[in-house]
């Protein structure tokens, strides 16, 4: 369900970045490991469970955006390709996430590169892969945001009433 206020949108932003800097810390402690292959899939699994749960908080994941007032459901959908986000409203596929990683590839290529060289090495692959994965988290709960502040806002007009002054009424303000 879409947040029903600002107030509301801005906590689940919070909550949600705080819950990629969680995640990012998983993805460094994966990268610090010389294993060939582990850093890359863990990241894989950790974008997999996080991008639909980011969705999921702001309304906005298939199921969720299939249920709203079509009008509500245009906005959405146009807000997503808009700004780029085809993440957004979709099934997240391991496909989807590897083009995400895509956006980031000079990052991960340095990452695994740098994980060969003994201790500092390990130290940067860490760090770059802590922040490829906040770029992305925070990226993605941004442009969730943008996009559920568009349905937001586009649902204030039925929310709003309208009342009109009359003449007599302003004489009757006057003191």
């Amino acid at each position: 369900m879409l947040p029903h206020s600002l107030e509301q949108l801005d906590a689940l932003r919070d909550e949600c970045k705080a819950m990629v800097t969680r995640r990012a810390g998983l993805s460094a402690g994966a990268a610090v490991l010389p294993i060939p292959g582990l850093d890359l899939g863990a990241d894989v699994s950790l974008l997999i469970e996080m991008i639909p749960a980011i969705n999921k908080k702001f309304g906005l994941n298939p199921d969720q955006i299939e249920g709203l007032d079509p009008q509500i459901k245009r906005v959405i959908l146009i807000g997503a390709t808009s700004i780029g986000n085809n993440l957004i409203g979709k099934w997240v596929t391991r496909q989807l996430v590897m083009q995400a990683l895509k956006r980031v590839g000079i990052r991960v290529t340095t990452k695994t590169v740098a994980r060969f060289v003994p201790i500092l090495g390990q130290a940067l692959a860490a760090s770059i892969s802590f922040g490829a994965m906040k770029l992305l988290g925070n990226a993605h709960v941004d442009d969730c945001y943008a996009v559920a502040k568009k349905a937001l806002l586009a649902q204030a007009p039925e929310q709003v009433r309208v009342i009109e002054v009359t003449p007599d009424m302003v004489e009757l303000a006057r003191p």
